[in-house]
């Protein structure tokens, strides 16, 4: 008998943890306005409301920590990136509330339950 194993693509993978990401934050009373919300060639993974503030969501979702904290890939590119992607939704929603960036890291090792680190406020535009 041949047993195949079933491995998941990064797609895949990125996509079950975007999934987590939103369970998680509903469950913390934030509302969510957009997933994957694209601009040109680039994109946010959630946007979502909480309390007064919009808050534009990168998710990174690892299967380890080998090499080192999913957050750690939100670099100043990628920031700056999410920064562009947001200045566009709210230009294009006419929103006029404080906007926010976090970061949600998620690694699903060997356990498969998923390991949530939520940064709030994990960075600024002002520093562009």
């Amino acid at each position: 008998m041949d047993i195949k194993t079933e491995t998941k693509s990064g797609v895949d993978f990125g996509k079950e943890g975007e999934q987590i990401a939103v369970d998680y934050l509903i469950d913390r009373g934030y509302q969510i306005l957009e997933r994957n919300f694209v601009c040109g060639k680039n994109e946010v993974d959630i946007i979502a409301l909480d309390r007064q503030e919009i808050v534009f969501v990168e998710v990174k979702t690892r299967a380890t920590h080998v090499f080192g904290e999913p957050e750690e890939a939100v670099n100043r590119k990628k920031q700056r990136l999410i920064i562009q992607v947001a200045n566009a939704y709210i230009t294009k929603n006419n929103i006029d509330l404080e906007a926010r960036f976090d970061v949600v890291s998620i690694v699903i090792n060997g356990d498969g339950l998923p390991h949530i680190h939520h940064i709030t406020s994990a960075f600024s535009p002002l520093i562009f």
